[in-house]
């Protein structure tokens, strides 16, 4: 089992990484070939298998702020220039991420035993 922190330390800099390349000029990111609404939930499944490991006992709370923080993203890229722009497209593409993610995650059993209310 790999210690707490460094899932916790995982977690976070996958966070930091997302934000970062979600807000940054489209100037200093390096163009990928996929589809864009792909990387967004790939992204967002990444940041919730990571954050499912890294708060099994908070499973719904990890699910609910990564959706809240990708509806979060799409806004303030609307409210910003740097040639970045909101989609609501993305936020769905966000979402989608986060429930695939969160339901792998519970499938390989990294939160399932804590879903469960006692």
């Amino acid at each position: 089992m790999i210690p707490r922190p460094i899932r916790l330390a995982a977690f976070v800099i996958a966070c930091g990484l997302v934000l970062y390349l979600s807000l940054a000029p489209t100037t200093a990111i390096p163009q990928v070939s996929l589809s864009d609404k792909i990387e967004h939930s790939a992204a967002y499944l990444g940041l919730s298998l990571l954050g499912v490991w890294a708060f099994p006992a908070w499973v719904r709370r990890v699910a609910i702020g990564l959706v809240l923080g990708g509806i979060g993203v799409e806004l303030a890229q609307a409210a910003m220039g740097w040639g970045r722009q909101g989609d609501p497209l993305d936020a769905l593409a966000n979402t989608l991420g986060v429930a695939v993610g969160v339901g792998l995650a519970l499938l390989i059993g990294l939160g399932w035993r804590r879903l469960r209310p006692a």
